[in-house]
Order: structure tokens, then C-alpha cells, then sequence
């Protein structure tokens, strides 16, 4: 949908890129071919592991945040409005030439148009596939300076960020697992999809806990997590938590998991995370979860560990642990 609009733009449209000096594009899905891009001078600004992953496979160069000076950007626009402007107010403090936003009427594109409008000269824009792309030729990036928001104390007394889950508030969800969870969970644990940290800070409050890994693929959480959890026994791992592997099988694994990919409900995203589970504990290991009670998490769990239990619920929610994970024989 991004190559759609961009390239419109580029052919006719009334944009071009510099002639020299690297375009950073900031967060691009692994959906867009960027073809519009010159390969050989684009810098992948992008937070969340899997897809930083694959932008490196493609062989692209890639980094977590700005590097210097650009001479262009393109900013693929996140669903938050909060990490969005964000996103643009950090953008403007970085490039020299025009900077190309495009997104999506569902994740808010119209809006920040609106509201870039009043701040700068806009070019554009072009609307296709259900989306907009337009860009600023030059802006002051003081016009953009109550934008800006990073890592930030909130009243709660947490660090959190635009963008990060859960940012304005401890997620339900994770506070009825804290409830329910033993008193000695283990020695060497594992907090898969950590978050800003919630989980790992009560854990490394119980009793025997010798180490607590937080598994995170957003990097920009995974900061927050650091300001959150400050106690020497956390290791801090940016991965995608269905594939990391821990050096030594884990005594057990806590976990949140997530069940959106973009605006759809993916079941598979959750059960992805109990086969991941399952892998990195030892053979008396136990996982203790939390799960939308509409989500269909019964039976897989029931094929990767020898026991499982309801061990509690509300009109939200359902609480799992299960037990001794089943190995398949090769």
C-alpha cells in the first residue's frame, strides 16, 4: 500500500528525493517493498525485532534510531497518534530534506495531516489503497517540539513510552497473573513478552528468584523495562520471544502473551508463545499465563505439557499454569 502511494509521488507527483545522502525510513512494515527508495542509501529505522530481522535479511542497513544526519526521510505511520507525532517530532530534529509521512485512514493518517497542516507547509497528498502520503519540503523542527515524548515517569511510578503497551496503566491482565502466582515461582525464570517490565519487577520481589530473563522484541519497551528494573539479577534480551532460547533450561516462564497482529485477533501469535515456553524449560517446569477468555488456548496447551489447570478467571480473563513440558521424540 506504502509502494502504491510513493510511487505516485515519485512519478508525477511532485516528489523527489535528493541526489545524494542516506533516506532514513522510520518503521516500515516487512509488507512494503519500498521500491521508491534507493536500496543503497536507506537506513531501516525500525524497533521491533522480527522485522529488523528480516529488513537485515533483505540486506538493508538498519539500526533502532537515528544516526546522524539524513538527507531524506519516509515515516510509516504506527497506530498510536501518540507515538506517530512522536515519530515526526523525532524525524524533524534529523533530516535535512523532505520528510514523506504515509499511513493508513484506520491508523490516523487523515488526523495528523490536520494537525501538520497547521504547523507547516504540507505537499500533497496522494490518496490510494486507503491511505495518504504527503510530505514537508522544509520545517522548522521547533513547530514540532511539543511533539516530542520518549521514556517517561508516569504518575504510577513506572517508565513507559508512545507506543509501548499497557503505557498508560498496569495491564489488568498481567496484575491477576501476579495474584495468582506462587509464592516461590523458581530460581531462574523467564518473562516472555516482558514488556516495561511489570512482571519481571514483582517477580524479582519473591522469594529464591536468582535471575529473571525479560524477553522483548520492542526495543523502545524493552528501555523502559531497563529504567523499570533495576535490579542486578534481570537480564535484558530484545528478541522475538517465540524463537529465543535461553543458554540452560528455566525453572519456569511467566507471560502476557499478545493476540493482536496489527487490528486482527492472531491466536497463533499466543501459541507460538507456548511452544516457545515449553522449549526453554527444563523437565519439572512450569508456565504460569494469562489469556482473553475467547481465545482457543486450552488444547494447544494440553499437547505441549503433561499437566494443565484453570487455576483461576474473571469476566476478561483466564489463568493457566501447566507442567512438565512433553519432548517429542526424533
Amino acid at each position: 500500500m506504502i509502494d502504491a502511494r510513493l510511487s505516485l509521488a515519485l512519478d508525477g507527483g511532485g516528489l523527489s528525493w535528493p541526489l545524494d545522502g542516506r533516506i532514513a525510513v522510520f518503521q516500515p512494515t516487512t509488507a512494503a517493498a519500498l521500491m521508491g527508495v534507493p536500496k543503497d542509501r536507506a537506513q531501516i529505522l525500525q524497533g521491533f525485532r522480527p522485522d529488523y530481522d528480516a529488513w537485515v535479511t533483505c540486506g538493508y542497513d538498519c539500526a533502532v534510531a537515528p544516526e546522524g544526519r539524513y538527507a531524506a526521510a519516509l515515516v510509516a505511520l504506527p497506530r498510536s497518534k501518540a507515538e506517530a507525532r512522536a515519530m515526526i517530532a523525532e524525524t524533524m530534529q534529523c533530516v535535512d530534506g523532505p520528510v514523506v509521512v504515509d499511513g493508513q485512514k484506520t491508523d490516523g493518517v487523515d488526523s495528523i495531516l490536520r494537525d501538520m497542516r497547521k504547523r507547516c507547509a504540507v505537499e500533497g497528498p496522494i490518496s490510494k489503497a486507503h491511505g495518504k502520503l504527503f510530505w514537508v519540503n522544509a520545517a522548522d523542527p521547533q513547530a514540532f517540539a511539543d511533539w516530542v515524548a520518549g521514556p517517561a515517569l508516569t504518575d504510577g511510578g513506572f517508565w513507559t513510552a508512545p507506543g509501548v503497551f499497557s503505557a498508560d496503566a498496569v495491564d489488568p491482565a498481567s496484575a491477576l497473573l501476579i495474584e495468582a502466582l506462587p509464592e516461590k515461582p523458581g530460581k531462574r525464570i523467564a518473562d516472555l513478552g516482558a514488556g516495561w517490565g511489570y512482571l519481571s519487577a514483582h517477580l524479582l520481589a519473591r522469594p529464591g528468584v536468582e535471575e529473571v530473563h525479560l524477553v522483548e522484541a520492542g526495543h523502545m519497551a524493552l528501555e523502559c523495562a531497563r529504567h523499570n528494573v533495576t535490579d542486578p539479577r534481570a537480564q535484558f534480551h530484545w528478541a522475538d520471544a517465540t524463537s529465543w532460547r535461553p543458554d540452560d533450561k528455566l525453572d519456569a516462564v511467566v507471560m502476557n502473551p499478545p493476540f493482536h497482529t496489527s487490528r486482527t485477533a492472531d491466536p497463533g501469535l499466543g501459541q507460538a508463545f507456548m511452544h516457545a515456553a515449553a522449549q526453554v524449560l527444563h523437565a519439572q517446569g512450569q508456565l504460569w499465563m494469562v489469556a482473553n477468555r475467547h481465545l482457543p488456548y486450552e488444547a494447544t496447551l494440553q499437547t505441549l505439557f503433561a499437566k494443565v489447570t484453570e487455576i483461576g478467571a474473571d469476566r476478561r480473563f483466564k489463568l493457566f499454569q501447566a507442567s512438565r513440558p512433553l519432548r517429542k521424540r526424533g
